[in-house]
């Protein structure tokens, strides 16, 4: 037998299936490809996705020697990938790993030793399941217990090991004796696991935690209702057809497999997130054939307790009794936990049925929502209410002239109605009027969450438009940024955007992170933000009527300053000398300083500091009008960055906090080391750029470019029709 990753060649060999995954594959990867002390090979096998994943699995290999990347012809299923990427594999050992899922730190070293260690046929290694609100289910294995080697009838208790791939890492030449090839379909897994295991002289298990085993909110296999679930009978016959009865202590490792077969029965037939209410008399019907077929002839060690009870009604085929006694104990939790509620609430104080004025305008909210919708209604809202802007402002611009039987309708605060456009119909937030068409409108589209007690009804359409690409971490990735997170809240986020139809999106980057974000059941419409088309579409006219509508004369030098906010620093202001930094922009040069929304701009005036060239544009209604005035832009982390850069102007990224911010806040990549121009860490650094010109050079015109290829190449002033033509008739 060669040495293992002996001649140069790999020890481990990983075969990665790949279908749809953009939202979790570089993470997958990075774990895969994390440590070099080990040679490896990484098969990336694209199944023929449709969602930019073929993208990022180009990037890695470009990168990297280890990856390879195999693209099928037809989309087959992950089985088959699995098969395409063995046929290739060269590694001593194998290791087949989901691309949703990712390792554990330190793992595959690990791995590595226990392989020169015993020289096994396969290594199982321990899993948690990780769900998208952060919570980690432990390990429920006792692999304490185990042997050091042994062969599966000396340790049968592996044969309760999860069933699957990714936990083993298998002698390549152990997988091509036994000619084991997956299927297509879903748990295609058992009959690949429990023969590798019959087939396996020596098996060792790593205490240890090996893989993240990702629970996603959506899109996964055990997540989905449907006529796939009956796959499992075919798999678990393939387990008892190819049953070798030669091998030691088969008896009773065949009746140990009928008991894990009928619990895995069981553990379907009992998900609703798997089997809907019409398909569970046919599958309780297979789970019965199959119990009589494979039953061995000297019986099974049955399980006692309720368990049992389950295992008998199998047997005798016994459906409704076995629906009344599933329903019969949903009953006595709800009963259990509905009496917690009435205690909790007769604890919360028995007066507390008094109806305030809210209480009776949700009542009568719910009251319209009895009513029939208005299939002609379109409902805008921006910036929790805070004004007609953004990307709801130019979808409804554009509505108005390509889908003119479109009425639409804007929700502004008491205090905006002002800043409205003539002409522009609204309701005012928290009235009657916002109530009703709140309820009746067929189309509602906002550039953040609806609140919380928004209905969505049945056949409307709810856009989320967003008002940003994002650089800071959002929805469930805050999790791993706790210092920074506001709204703690994360199973009520999600719920708010289960409500999204369309997702509208800049870039290809900006739709991996929000799928990630925000796993949900939306559409990502990834057409360029519509609030850009102005800036795409700009002439020098233009250009020149809103500068001198600023009162800024021709060719006078103009920086725009606009920083975010840090949530998790209130009060905080980056150190900026507006009057230093307009001087070190020229002797004519204006700066213009706006601050984040979240600042209310109600109250600002025109000019909060005694300085020439320095004004405060805060309150000014139009940002794309500041952006065409502008001949360079200074920020931080704001998403400004990514509009500007339409216009492919200087940017200059003034991050004096960075490393603070990127450690408690989170961000989704590197500003710094990937800019879209030059970058000041310090005010020094700043005033420099601007005395020597170097925010203009050519290093900062080749970030620039670099920049604008990654986040604006959609930005064709197009946007907006791209979304009406979707969202209003398609």
């Amino acid at each position: 037998m060669a040495e293992p990753g002996g001649n140069g060649s790999p020890l481990i060999s990983f075969v990665v299936p790949v279908y749809n995954v953009r939202s979790y594959l570089r993470q997958c990867l990075d774990s895969l490809l994390a440590d070099d002390s080990v040679p490896v090979e990484l098969i990336a096998v694209d199944d023929r996705s449709t969602d930019g994943s073929a993208d990022i699995l180009a990037e890695y290999a470009a990168r990297d020697p280890r990856v390879t990347v195999l693209t099928l012809e037809r989309n087959g299923g992950q089985g088959p990938a699995r098969n395409r990427g063995l046929e290739i594999a060269t590694g001593a050992y194998v290791w087949f790993v989901d691309s949703d899922d990712w390792l554990a730190d330190g793992i595959v070293p690990a791995v590595a030793a226990r392989i020169a260690h015993l020289d096994p046929d396969v290594v199982v290694v321990d899993h948690v399941r990780s769900h998208w609100d952060g919570t980690v289910d432990a390990s429920r294995n006792n692999f304490a217990a185990a042997p050091e080697v042994f062969a599966l009838h000396e340790w049968p208790k592996a044969i309760e090991i999860l069933h699957t791939p990714w936990n083993k890492i298998i002698r390549r030449s152990l997988l091509l004796s036994t000619g084991f090839q997956f299927k297509t379909g879903w748990y295609e897994d058992v009959p690949f696991t429990y023969r590798v295991l019959m087939a396996a002289d020596r098996i060792t298990v790593l205490d240890r935690v090996g893989v993240h085993y990702r629970q996603r909110r959506v899109g996964a296999a055990t997540r989905t209702v449907g006529e796939g679930h009956f796959a499992i009978f075919t798999n678990w016959a393939e387990v008892f057809d190819t049953f070798d009865d030669s091998r030691p202590g088969a008896d009773k490792l065949r009746g140990l497999l009928f008991r894990r077969m009928i619990w895995h029965f069981l553990i379907v037939r009992g998900n609703d997130d798997r089997l809907p209410d019409e398909m569970r008399a046919r599958f309780f019907t297979e789970m019965n054939a199959h119990y009589h077929r494979f039953l061995p002839p000297g019986g099974y060690p049955v399980p006692g307790g309720m368990d049992g009870l389950k295992h008998r009604l199998v047997a005798a085929g016994r459906h409704r009794t076995f629906q009344a006694l599933r329903f019969g104990f949903r009953r006595a939790q709800g009963a259990k936990a509905g009496g917690a509620v009435a205690v909790r609430a007769a604890r919360r104080g028995k007066g507390a049925a008094r109806l305030g004025r809210k209480a009776a305008l949700r009542a009568y909210y719910h009251a319209e929502l009895r009513r029939p919708q208005d299939p002609r209604l379109a409902l805008y809202a921006a910036y929790w209410y805070r004004g007609y802007a953004c990307n709801p402002a130019a979808i409804y611009e554009k509505a108005r002239e390509l889908a003119p039987d479109v009425r639409g309708v804007w929700v502004v605060r008491r205090d905006k109605v002002s800043s409205l456009p003539p002409g522009v119909p609204y309701v005012v937030a928290g009235t009657r009027a916002y109530f009703r068409a709140l309820a009746q409108a067929t189309y509602l589209i906002n550039n953040v969450n609806w609140p919380n007690y928004v209905v969505k009804r049945p056949g409307s359409t709810h856009v989320m438009t967003h008002h940003g690409t994002p650089l800071k971490v959002m929805g469930l990735d805050q999790q791993d940024y706790p210092g920074g997170v506001q709204d703690a809240d994360f199973a009520g986020q999600m719920r708010r955007a289960d409500r999204w139809d369309y997702s509208i999106t800049a870039n290809a980057f900006t739709t991996q992170m929000w799928e990630r974000a925000y796993p949900c059941r939306y559409r990502t419409l990834e057409t360029g933000y519509p609030r850009n088309d102005r800036l795409a579409s700009a002439t020098p006219d233009e250009v020149a009527r809103v500068r001198a509508s600023l009162g800024l004369r021709p060719g006078q030098p103009v920086v725009l300053y606009a920083a975010t906010h840090r949530e998790h620093l209130p009060g905080y202001h980056p150190p900026f000398d507006p009057e230093r930094v307009r001087a070190a922009a020229g002797d004519d040069a204006v700066l213009l300083m706006r601050s984040h929304y979240f600042h209310d701009r109600s109250g600002a005036a025109p000019d909060p500091v005694d300085l020439p060239g320095v004004r405060d544009v805060s309150a000014y209604p139009s940002v794309e009008d500041l952006y065409l005035a502008a001949d360079v832009l200074v920020t931080d982390y704001s998403s400004v960055m990514f509009d500007y850069a339409v216009l492919d102007r200087p940017i200059v990224i003034y991050a004096p906090d960075w490393e603070a911010y990127r450690m408690i806040r989170g961000v989704y990549f590197d500003v710094v080391a990937e800019p879209p121009g030059a970058v000041a860490l310090t005010l020094d650094d700043l005033l420099d750029a601007f005395r020597t010109g170097s925010y203009a050079g050519d290093a900062a015109a080749k970030a620039r470019a670099e920049f604008r290829r990654r986040f604006t190449s959609l930005e064709d002033g197009q946007a907006a029709r791209r979304v009406v033509e979707t969202v209003f008739k398609d």
